[in-house]
């Protein structure tokens, strides 16, 4: 073994390999990193008998030069070697391995070039949709990231999870349609450009779908009707875990994409916006025992998936399979990504999806402890990070309320979706559920706090706000699977036609039963969350399930906005609401009390009468917040009230007194179409203080002062 000389002096070369210097490199950091005088480039695997460094010229189909590392450059199971006096900005690498080949369990192959699991930067699939190129035998490259970036202070915003509004969107169709008027549709930088707005609408935090590299034509197909191109559009298919998106720059440069998603999450910070990323470390773009080798199948195939007693991939994803998160290999890698991420991109937080695969052993089993999760709440970079965790997987594991939290983790809350969809279209027996939900779910996570829920009603997996009053049933034909993917149990409802109508009866309906959507996600305990363009209606015509179109289907019309100003500024009216008002934003559970004997509790629910909630009568619900108690006492507030009429009749709702002077005043009436809302603190009066009418599906807010 020899050993590198200091990583801050020139090494001298021992070897000549192709005309190329080389000499004894450093295990850390792996992957590639500058060193004087050359690159590092640094590479483990435990069963690997040996290591080849492949260079590329940039874009070029053929290397110009393989490596052979010798065996005394290597450190225990790392392969290291530094190549002199070679320019990072014209090289792409990868790597080949051999070792033993058993099917069952190992793959090596020293004709396939693999990618750096570590790489930072991944060429290859530069422009969104660019066909590959046929001769190319290494279609995912990995590139060497050396861009310095001036943050110029920009730090993590750390906000409290219970007073933040989290917006998801997907990068792309966040501005890649025409009416977006961005310079660079679809990417990076047009989110950059659409700041303002997000801004004005109220939201503090953004959740991008999927953004590591990924390969948008795994699995294409073509409609043969419309001429289509399904694609992988989503990008739950990751290829590489450090680097982002290349086709979501905007191609000006090699690497665009890092330093265009650098400025965005600056640009956001300095707009009080944090930024979240929906990450997947439950499998890989290399599927099953059919799919393509890229990179971990590889290397250490048996450590980085959890196979069979056989070697078969185990399909707890539901995607061919299933990685091995709690190995002690892979543990230290996913904390490496996460890492690497708050470090050198600020992300504020992180999605895990299908987070509940990391929580089984390597045999699959689920823990009770997982090590992973443990390890991630305990290190010190990602101590201010949020967490949240989309408890399940798809083989039937389900941890909703009882995910290992460590006092850090919260969850998608997949029953308060559910709740208040069938409360929304009037199903019986769903008025207490509601009351559970409204308070951020104390029946789920009893010992954990509202801040452990994130309320919403639709999500990139499902239908469209406007969609879920708008279908009784998905319309997915257009992915190509005979209907037969997506969710059958949306707990939707039509208001009497299917799809499109001309009916306005029906569209008044639709447009109030959104407004009563919104209205009760924003009044709820918990931390709310909404889906792109359901602030203005947007639409997927019934697809429940959008995963392939890249096209206007998925896409944010951004006419919309002034097509349905009135729904944007009811969202907008909404949200500052809810930032105006501490007792919407508790980070614990109310107790039902006046425990400070100020006249009025910090929470009561009511029915048709004060503090008779009528559990029985199935439709109707109220609910009053003590303003005394905001945040725990720390920031008094305004005493609100909100009745909710499911029924399809009208009800006559009778108010609570506060103590002392005041007055009930009127914010949000969903049944008025015309003035649903005011601005915060332009509240309306109220002709009768006693009792308010709320006409049939509507909700009404009350503010007294």
């Amino acid at each position: 073994m020899s050993l590198p000389t200091s990583i801050n002096q020139r090494p001298e070369p021992v070897q000549y390999q192709h005309g190329l210097a080389i000499c004894p490199g450093h295990p850390l950091p792996f992957g590639a990193s500058l060193v004087p005088g050359g690159i590092n480039f640094s590479f483990y695997s435990r069963r690997a008998t040996a290591c080849t460094l492949v260079l590329f010229e940039t874009g070029a189909h053929q290397p110009f030069a393989e490596i052979v590392i010798p065996d005394e450059f290597r450190i225990g199971e790392v392969f290291a070697v530094i190549v002199l006096d070679i320019d990072a900005d014209q090289i792409e690498y990868g790597f080949r391995i051999e070792g033993d080949f058993d099917p069952e369990f190992d793959r090596f192959n020293p004709n396939t070039i693999l990618l750096d699991p570590y790489a930072r930067a991944i060429s290859g699939r530069d422009q969104w949709g660019q066909e590959p190129h046929p001769d190319d035998i290494y279609p995912h490259r990995a590139r060497v990231h050396q861009a310095p970036f001036d943050w110029g202070g920009d730090r993590l915003l750390s906000y409290p999870i219970e007073d933040v509004i989290i917006y998801e969107m997907h990068v792309r169709g966040f501005t890649r349609h025409a009416t977006s008027g961005v310079s660079n549709p679809g990417t990076f930088d047009g989110i950059r450009e659409k700041i303002p707005y997000l801004k004005s609408l109220g939201i503090n935090c953004i959740e991008l779908m999927p953004i590591f590299e990924f390969d948008e034509f795994e699995h294409t197909r073509v409609n043969e009707e419309t001429g289509e191109r399904l694609l992988n559009y989503w990008g739950y298919s990751p290829v590489g875990f450090f680097a982002p998106k290349d086709g979501y720059g905007s191609g000006s440069y090699a690497g665009a994409a890092i330093n265009e998603l650098k400025n965005l999450v600056k640009d956001l910070h300095a707009n009080g916006i944090e930024i979240v990323l929906d990450v997947v470390f439950n499998h890989t773009a290399e599927g099953n025992h059919e799919g393509p080798t890229i990179s971990f199948k590889g290397i250490d195939n048996s450590i980085f998936y959890i196979l069979t007693p056989e070697g078969y991939y185990y399909n707890f994803s539901g995607t061919g399979n299933t990685l091995n998160c709690n190995h002690p290999r892979v543990r230290p890698f996913i904390i490496d990504c996460l890492r690497y991420w708050v470090t050198e991109y600020h992300i504020d937080g992180f999605r895990f999806d299908l987070a509940s695969i990391m929580t089984r052993d390597v045999d699959g089993t689920p823990l009770t402890d997982p090590p992973l999760l443990r390890e991630i709440i305990d290190d010190p970079i990602l101590g201010k990070t949020k967490l949240i965790a989309e408890p399940w997987d798809a083989d039937g594991l389900y941890h909703l309320g009882s995910f290992p939290a460590y006092g850090r983790w919260a969850e998608w809350n997949g029953q308060y979706r559910d709740v208040l969809r069938r409360y929304l279209k009037g199903d019986p027996g769903e008025t207490g559920n509601m009351a559970y939900a409204l308070q951020g779910s104390p029946n789920f996570y009893p010992d954990r706090g509202p801040i452990a829920s994130i309320n919403f009603i639709t999500s990139h997996d499902g239908f469209t706000l406007q969609d879920l009053v708008s279908y009784n049933q998905k319309h997915n034909e257009a992915n190509l699977e005979n209907n037969n993917d997506g969710q059958n149990e949306n707990f939707s409802w039509n208001c009497g036609a299917e799809g499109p109508t001309d009916d306005p009866a029906i569209l008044a309906l639709r447009d109030r039963q959104v407004r009563n959507a919104l209205t009760m996600l924003l009044v709820s305990q918990g931390t709310p969350m909404l889906l792109m363009g359901d602030e203005v209606g947007r639409s997927q015509q019934g697809n429940n399930n959008a995963y392939c179109h890249d096209t206007e289907l998925a896409w944010l019309d951004w006419s919309l906005v002034e097509e349905n100003k009135a729904l944007f500024t009811f969202v907008q009216n909404l949200i500052a609401f809810r930032m105006s008002h501490s007792v919407l934003r508790n980070g614990h559970f109310l107790r039902h009390e006046d425990y400070n004997q100020v006249g009025f509790p910090d929470m009561a629910f009511h029915g048709l009468h004060p503090n008779q909630p009528g559990w029985s009568r199935g439709h109707v619900l109220a609910f009053s917040l003590g303003g005394d108690y905001g945040k725990g006492g720390l920031a008094p507030d305004n005493h609100l009230y909100v009745a909710m009429n499911m029924h399809w009749q009208r009800k006559t709702f009778h108010l609570p007194t506060p103590p002392g002077e005041g007055q009930w005043y009127r914010f949000v009436d969903t049944a008025d179409a015309r003035n649903p809302s005011t601005v915060p603190g332009q509240e309306l009066s109220l002709k009768r203080q006693d009792r308010i009418r709320l006409q049939p599906r509507s909700v009404m807010i009350l503010v007294w002062r």
